[in-house]
């Protein structure tokens, strides 16, 4: 779910990433969760989570300093 490339995260519109930004958000929450009980298959899904997070972050960002150009 979380494996997004910065190709795809552009080709979204603002409200797409929005919308996945808050998906992406309520699923570390559900991960960090199941981490603390310890039913956690794969730690390594929190990690590529915060990437994904960032990610869209990131881009967010560029779009907005490209606007104040």
């Amino acid at each position: 779910m979380a494996l997004l490339k910065p190709s795809e995260i552009r080709s979204m519109t603002p409200e797409e990433r929005r919308k996945r930004l808050a998906e992406l958000r309520a699923e570390l929450i559900r991960l960090r969760a199941m981490a603390a009980r310890g039913t956690l298959d794969s730690p390594g899904k929190i990690r590529e989570v915060r990437r994904a997070i960032a990610r869209i972050l990131t881009i967010e960002n560029e779009e907005k300093l490209k606007q104040k150009e």
